[in-house]
């Protein structure tokens, strides 16, 4: 019985998004036309997410190490195991902010729109469409736009999650731009959607996230770039196995 609710509760979960999505879609479209509508299109993309998820029992902690300085460009890495954490690091972002993502979400009906506006998709087994992806991150951070990156690149498939090896990117970004990387710890969505919850489904329940302080990277050369991420994985990794226990 649990199981079959929780799959109720899922497709519940999927639907509201869906149904949200589409009544909030005259507003996200007219806001996608134009880079300098993108900060109300972020708004928007709040709107969705606060509803989507309040309406399904879903709701979000953040405990935060030290003080934002909002007005300051940033690199946001996170940990990935949900569905949820794009709308945890949506919801908690107070400037205007882009994701990088890969590039099948261009062919999900929800999540194209802003694929093919606001934030930036790409192939990371393509060298040339991953070039193609950092320029553009990197025009992004000029114009003063913070930017989301997964560093696992992807939801890893072991259950329950672990902390896969990160990608080396979003560290060269941040060092070649001199922009302070933020990282977060998302410890506990998977236990209310783990994925897109298709296969365990899914629960009400309070998601927990800790928001690291910021590592500053204007004093370092994109040599450090290797010692950077494995500061940003040990910090992670270290939150999470604290939590667990």
């Amino acid at each position: 019985m649990k199981k079959l609710l929780k799959k109720v509760h899922s497709h519940f979960y999927r639907y509201s998004v869906a149904v949200f999505f589409f009544l909030l879609w005259p507003f996200l479209y007219y806001f996608s036309r134009k880079a300098e509508r993108y900060p109300m299109m972020n708004k928007f993309r709040k709107i969705w997410g606060i509803c989507s998820s309040s309406i399904s029992g879903i709701f979000y902690r953040y405990t935060v190490e030290q003080p934002i300085d909002w007005s300051r460009t940033y690199i946001i890495c996170p940990n990935h195991t949900s569905n949820l954490d794009i709308t945890a690091i949506s919801l908690f972002m107070k400037n205007n902010f882009c994701f990088i993502g890969k590039e099948e979400l261009l062919k999900n009906p929800v999540t194209k729109l802003f694929f093919q506006t606001i934030d930036i998709p790409v192939n990371r087994d393509s060298r040339m469409s991953s070039f193609r992806a950092f320029k553009s991150a990197a025009e992004r951070l000029q114009q003063g736009m913070s930017m989301v990156i997964f560093p696992e690149g992807k939801i890893p498939d072991d259950y329950p999650p672990t902390l896969h090896e990160f990608k080396n990117g979003p560290f060269r970004l941040a060092i070649e731009h001199k922009v302070p990387i933020i990282p977060v710890s998302s410890l506990d969505t998977w236990k209310v959607l783990w994925d897109t919850g298709l296969e365990k489904g899914s629960r009400p329940g309070i998601c927990n996230i800790f928001v690291h302080a910021p590592i500053e990277t204007a004093h370092l050369t994109v040599d450090d770039a290797d010692d950077l991420r494995d500061q940003v994985y040990q910090l992670i990794n270290q939150k999470l196995h604290n939590h667990a226990n």
